[in-house]
């Protein structure tokens, strides 16, 4: 799972399928949006204003790790 989140615009997504995929938008709620593939299956949701929504304290922040890419010249 890959937990993105935007603090400027209080966006919050959620992937649980790596890669890209075909997906259809469900609207749960103004500011819940559940992204289904074909077979529908749950491939991501997204939260507007996610802090009204989700105790951020407890989800973020979250440990990331990063790989150092060679520059190529």
């Amino acid at each position: 799972m890959k937990i993105t989140y935007d603090s400027k615009y209080d966006v919050l997504y959620l992937k649980f399928v790596e890669g890209k995929k075909q997906v259809m938008n469900k609207n749960l709620t103004e500011d819940i949006t559940v992204d289904v593939d074909e077979k529908g299956k749950i491939v991501g949701i997204e939260f507007l204003d996610a802090s009204q929504h989700i105790d951020l304290s407890k989800l973020l922040p979250i440990k990331v790790s990063v790989k150092a890419f060679a520059k190529s010249a």
